[in-house]
């Protein structure tokens, strides 16, 4: 069996654990400093950390269990990473640089259940949820990579918007976020993480509950329930009205902004009649809410959309700033590279086939 990452614990678990075992918490800061501060990659090196503690870990645990199978490297500097698990699975972790600084976006299932008609990430059902340490070792590892480059930068920012459906994999996310904030390791600030889901409306609701604190986007993608489950099938299950319910019990009770993510589909849901649908369904909300428009990355050669054309982008755009929406469209980046969410992972499935 293989023993799991140490990446798997938030503080307060790894603490426990070790107090459970004899080990006072301090050691716990000891481990947790050489993990996140001075990243190391065995625990033999953790030398300041009792002969018998490192003993327990390795017996335990490893430190690293992602290995990387391919690497694609943008001329923007973009890094996509597709990295093999423990049990073979492959997953995408993808490096981009922004003017705010470094930004890791991460997977957090392998393949996805969500079923969006346009996204790569879908072509894969779901096999598993990657556990916490699996989602925090990504993090780790495109940091490795920034250490090796000996130019001194680390990871600022984070999106979990990569394979799969965060808020179906809620623990494990949860405990991620709580690692990679942590002030004693990466303190990664949470105004500094975004979380993104396709519209789990209990799940919205626990996480306006709960103590994270990070950024919510949405992935909206239609103003209408006949459009919408034409293009995500989870709206059958999840209508508009129920997902808003949600988001305005989510507005209440953190009074913190919420990005609806829209990705234009050239004469699908990119015309000025939905951009006017659009501003009416986030009106009475246009105080705490950002529409980011997100242009296509056609899947592959068979994909049935194909991207929006600049004029229809430029319109959709305009039609929403006269109605006093917030709103932007997404920078892009490694579109020379396999830049739509799964595509490098589903390309290398089917080539392997």
């Amino acid at each position: 069996m293989n023993r799991p990452t140490i990446y798997q614990f938030t503080f307060e678990q790894l603490a426990a654990w070790l107090l459970e075992r004899g080990h006072k918490k301090f050691r716990a800061t000891q481990v947790w400093e050489w993990l996140y501060r001075k990243r190391v990659a065995e625990f033999a090196a953790m030398t300041d950390v009792h002969p018998t503690c490192i003993a327990l870990l390795e017996e335990n645990f490893v430190i690293e269990t992602l290995t990387e199978h391919t690497k694609q490297v943008s001329a923007d500097g973009t890094i996509k990473f597709l990295f093999n698990l423990s049990d073979g699975n492959l997953i995408e972790t993808v490096l981009m640089r922004h003017k705010f600084g470094l930004s890791v976006c991460v997977t957090t299932q392998v393949g996805c259940n969500i079923g969006c008609s346009f996204c790569a990430s879908g072509l894969l059902a779901k096999s598993r949820d990657l556990s916490s340490g699996e989602i925090t070792e990504q993090i780790m590892k495109v940091q490795f990579h920034l250490d090796a480059a000996g130019q001194g930068e680390r990871v600022s920012h984070i999106v979990v918007m990569g394979i799969g459906e965060p808020f179906d994999n809620y623990k494990n996310m949860s405990d991620f976020i709580n690692t990679v904030k942590d002030h004693k390791g990466l303190a990664i600030g949470p105004r500094h993480i975004t979380v993104s889901t396709s519209g789990l409306a209990g799940k919205i609701k626990e996480f306006a509950d709960s103590d994270l604190n990070t950024n919510l986007a949405v992935s909206l993608h239609a103003p209408n329930d006949e459009l919408r489950t034409f293009i995500m099938k989870i709206n059958k299950a999840i209508p508009i009205a129920k997902l808003m319910d949600a988001i305005d019990y989510y507005l209440a009770k953190t009074n913190r902004r919420i990005t609806f993510e829209y990705i234009l589909l050239k004469d699908v849901n990119d015309q000025v009649e939905h951009a006017q649908e659009l501003a009416a369904l986030v009106d009475d909300r246009r105080d705490l809410v950002n529409v980011n428009l997100i242009p296509y990355n056609p899947v592959d050669e068979h994909s049935q959309y194909q991207r929006s054309t600049q004029e229809s982008i430029r319109a959709f755009y305009d039609v929403l700033k006269k109605h006093n929406v917030s709103v932007s469209v997404r920078l892009e980046h490694g579109v020379d590279i396999d830049a739509a969410c799964g595509q490098l992972r589903s390309k290398q499935i089917r080539a392997a086939k």
